[in-house]
């Protein structure tokens, strides 16, 4: 997400401003998990960014909103995830992806990021209209997988996501980016590592085990 701040610097003269709309897109679609009315994910990003810019009495121009949400589709991958992907996909493991992103979205996004290849799936919300963390959002891979839903492990780098997974019934494995930290009051993973690539290593290492 950090890729964004150049344009909410543009937009609102200060870049950390993307934290306050991002924390709103996911209270908001929490609103829409729990109280509805469910609608996609850009479509809560752009309600939210005009929330934020209304909050600090900003006139936020067109040009400037277009930006910052077609922004989200063309995000970079971090610098570690692909070699961790080809890591993990190289030792066997089923890679598939869940966002709360609609399923066009995920598409742009992946393609995008130069990630499209190593996913064997990639899943979307939209199908069972309830954000993650709801449980549904990850029961609903398991059952499109056919696999249990211990079977699966979920690898984040919001704690909120982790917690989901591991209360829905998932394994779950926590990125600690910089500023990333694990909730303390919630379920822990059994696999937490600095970066992409030391997590994937110890999934696999996790996997060789239990083979």
């Amino acid at each position: 997400m950090g890729a964004l701040e150049p344009l909410f610097k543009q937009a609102f003269g200060d870049g950390r401003v993307l934290q306050e709309w991002f924390g709103t897109v996911l209270l908001y679609s929490e609103v829409a998990t729990l109280a509805g009315p469910y609608s996609d994910f850009a479509r809560i990003g752009g309600a939210a960014l005009d929330m934020t810019a209304a909050s600090r009495g900003v006139a936020l121009s067109p040009a400037d909103r277009g930006r910052i949400l077609q922004g989200m589709l063309t995000l970079p991958a971090h610098s570690d995830v692909r070699d961790g992907l080809q890591l993990m996909r190289d030792a066997g493991l089923r890679l598939v992806t869940l966002t709360n992103s609609a399923p066009a979205a995920v598409q742009q996004q992946l393609a995008n990021a130069g990630l499209a290849a190593l996913f064997e799936r990639s899943f979307s919300v939209d199908t069972v209209r309830r954000f993650k963390p709801a449980a549904e959002a990850y029961h609903s891979v398991a059952e499109a997988l056919s696999l249990p839903v211990d079977r699966l492990r979920l690898v984040a780098a919001h704690a909120w996501d982790v917690v989901g997974a591991l209360r829905a019934g998932c394994a779950a494995a926590f990125v600690g980016r910089p500023g990333k930290v694990l909730y303390p009051l919630g379920p822990m993973p059994d696999i937490v590592g600095p970066d992409f690539r030391n997590v994937a290593q110890q999934i696999v290492a996790a996997d060789a085990r239990q083979a």
